[in-house]
């Protein structure tokens, strides 16, 4: 007998609410939950085909451990024992660091992931730790740190009273206006805005879908949208263009700004990012004097290595022109849980990393420092790894050096679905849980909704026997270990005691878990009409539940600075403002004439949809797109087998000539070239395209965000 399922997409921030029709534990459909009162708008089908990878034809279904060159199944309680005794003997022999772990995006859409995995970290005492962040999102942590007080605080858009879009490296009408914010409907929302006389104005090397709908498109040279924006700043402060009282009572450094701007020249900017002078004066009078703007930054600006400077110009430009916490701006929604404010809560000691010395951003180390961490001998020398959710091999820089250095692992460990590129050396292979297996409350993203908004993920079917949830394997890492989970003296005795309870009285929800911190989380929240949100409330809307009005006010308040006002200009900042401008203007290094730039598609999330059956309709792989007068002097016509190469790799794909590039900019996808191997039935991997990051150097990074320049590194082409 079939039933009915009320829950939310965990793929993107968007939280698409679904229907999901279960017929005896097996989903038969799913379809957007019409009667969500927030975000099935943008459904789309990654959502509409996730039981493909529940029913994954070579999921794992129990751990497997590596014997030779193959795996067998084993127990958990085996797992988690061999694990444990061989991770304490390597952090005896080299200290707590020699264990570390990666997570990739699939982890920041389970919080009892985050969590107790951080509670597991905490126990062991390790500062190994590398996440998705220094791939694509470290830049806006940093502007907000800087600027805002606190890593959390990302702005959201107004978009239903904005009359002028400046959006940069953001290609909505396929991301659905979704990253570190949430707006249901966005990209739809802002073309009513256009036909109601909005502007809207596209910045991007690539002629997108969404630059395709916009009133201008400024192709700007890659990795140079800095200088297109420190150009715009100069033309609104040395024209008298500013919001004079935000630039005085809202934020401070605004002086150090005209200073900077002032030594900086506007056809020098112009020909550094390749727009002309007279269109950059034109946007940024109109940005001005729009009565409702927003910039707007996304991933096109935060992976080069000035990403960091564009991001933090972006905001700047936001906030001197009055943008903030005003109608048609962007501005902060406290949510129903206060994540600054519990982020504030964690003292997190700082550390730098034991080869270059830098620091963590958000937490964590740049993923391009993880194969010399591995691979160079001394105190600290990562000798045991965990992989959760991830595939830093085909996600981040160099794959093939961090290959090359998991290989040489002494443990490591995969917690995932499916045996990915990045697992191939792994010596345990253990099964996660899917999000529609599992109930889900991800409250610390709910200040990233464009409106106050609560819904609970519930568990549409049971999962297969043998999987696990990540919050109960690092649990039970931790009491293996004798390490005190969260660094909680007698949490883990507590544990078990509960665990013991639990089963004495038949009744799970006794045993210490996510549930408790959920409720707890709930319990704690903001008032709405005068009253707390009760738990009763929550599981008794399951489409979800509105709980307000969209407001302004909460923009100061959420300030993390000492002073309660935006720094406008931190001197780090500025400091490498001025370095850019020294720099001599971009030019590509001999036998490498081509940039290599990214897209989005609808149909992928980075590395790990793409071999499903029921995704790509138009075939799975990706190709190189080159403009006509590039492929002319190369001699490459459309459909030809190319080779794309860069000091430090190369690979081969298809041709695609047409002009949405400009021209000395070629487009490669990523995310492709992963292989998907088979632990339990040893048949031949499944792989779809290739991995263009295994042309990206690691070596170079932002100095600022940590983040390799997978957008703006330079290629050279051949025909094969």
């Amino acid at each position: 007998m079939s039933e009915t399922v009320y829950t939310f997409c965990r793929y993107c921030l968007a939280a698409c609410g679904l229907e999901v029709t279960v017929d005896g534990n097996r989903v038969t459909k799913i379809a957007p939950d019409k009667q969500n009162p927030h975000s099935w708008q943008d459904f789309c089908a990654k959502g509409r085909t996730a039981n493909e990878l529940v029913e994954h034809p070579r999921r794992i279904l129990h751990p497997m451990r590596r014997v030779g060159d193959s795996y067998v199944e084993a127990t958990w309680d085996e797992a988690i024992s061999d694990i444990a005794a061989r991770m304490n003997a390597l952090i005896e022999a080299g200290g707590p660091d020699a264990v570390g772990i990666y997570y990739g995006n699939p982890a920041g859409f389970s919080s009892s992931n985050v969590i107790f995995m951080n509670g597991w970290l905490d126990a062991i005492g390790t500062h190994s730790r590398y996440f998705v962040g220094s791939i694509d999102q470290n830049a806006m942590h940093v502007v907000a740190s800087a600027m805002y007080g606190s890593l959390l605080m990302a702005p959201v858009s107004d978009i239903d009273n904005c009359d002028y879009f400046l959006l940069v490296g953001t290609n909505p009408a396929v991301s659905a206006w979704n990253w570190l914010e949430t707006v249901p409907n966005g990209w739809r929302r802002a073309l009513a805005r256009q036909k109601q006389g909005a502007k809207i104005v596209i910045v991007d090397p690539l002629r997108t879908e969404s630059a395709e709908k916009a009133d201008l498109h400024l192709a700007v040279r890659p990795g140079q949208d800095w200088a297109l924006l420190l150009a715009m700043v100069k033309v609104v402060l040395d024209e008298g263009l500013e919001h004079h009282r935000d630039c005085t009572e809202l934020a401070t450094g605004v002086d150090d700004l005209r200073a900077l701007v002032a030594d900086a020249d506007l056809d020098d900017l112009a020909a550094r990012c390749d727009i002309p002078r007279s269109l950059i004066e034109q946007v940024a009078r109109e940005f001005a004097a729009a009565t409702g703007a927003m910039v707007v930054t996304r991933t096109g600006v935060s992976m080069h290595l000035a990403g960091t400077a564009a991001e933090w110009l972006g905001h700047v430009l936001n906030v001197i022109t009055g943008r903030m916490d005003r109608p048609g701006g962007r501005r902060y929604e406290p949510g129903y849980v206060d994540a600054i404010r519990m982020a504030g809560m964690v003292k997190a000691k700082p550390h730098r990393s034991r080869l270059l010395g830098r620091e963590m951003v958000a937490g964590a180390h740049a993923l391009s420092e993880l194969p010399d961490e591995i691979t160079t001998p001394g105190r600290g020398q990562i000798r045991a790894l965990v992989i959760s959710c991830g595939n830093p091999v085909v996600s981040g820089p160099d794959g093939d050096r961090l290959d090359n250095a998991l290989a040489q692992l002494d443990l490591l460990v995969a917690i995932d679905f499916v045996q990915r590129e990045s697992h191939r050396h792994a010596h345990w292979l253990l099964p996660a849980v899917h999000w529609l297996e599992r109930d889900d409350l991800l409250a610390f993203t709910s200040n990233m909704h464009d409106e106050p908004y609560l819904q609970y993920g519930a568990r549409a079917v049971e999962p297969p026997p043998g999987a696990r949830q990540e919050w109960r394997i690092f649990t039970d890492l931790a009491i293996a270990m004798n390490a005190p989970l969260f660094r909680a003296k007698g949490l883990n005795g507590f544990i078990k005691a509960t665990r013991r309870l639990a089963r004495l009285t038949g009744r799970p929800a006794l045993e210490f878990g996510p549930h408790w911190i959920d409720r707890l989380v709930v319990a704690t929240g903001r008032k709405f009409n005068g009253r707390r949100i009760k738990w009763r409330d929550v599981v008794s809307h399951p489409h979800g539940m509105v709980l307000g009005p969209r407001e302004f006010g909460h923009f100061k308040e959420a300030l993390r600075t000492a002073d309660k006002k935006v720094h406008a200009a931190p001197p780090e900042f500025v400091e490498w403002a001025r370095e850019l401008l020294a720099q001599p203007h971009p030019a590509a290094p001999l036998g490498y004439p081509y940039q290599l730039g990214n897209r989005r598609r609808r149909h992928s999330m980075n590395s790990w949809l793409n071999e499903l059956p029921g995704l790509h309709p138009g075939g799975k792989g990706n190709d190189v797109v080159i403009h006509p007068k590039d492929a002319a002097d190369l001699g490459v016509s459309d459909g030809d087998l190319v080779r794309v190469f860069s000091p430090v790799g190369a690979i081969e794909l298809r041709a695609v000539v047409n002009d949405s590039p400009r021209q000395g900019v070629v487009i490669v996808d990523h995310g492709w070239g992963s292989r998907v191997f088979d632990p339990r039935g040893d048949a031949e991997p499944v792989s779809y395209g290739v991995n263009r990051n295994l042309l990206i150097a690691g070596g170079s990074v932002d100095p600022l965000s940590q983040t390799a320049p997978l957008s703006s590194s330079y290629v050279g082409i051949e025909r094969v």
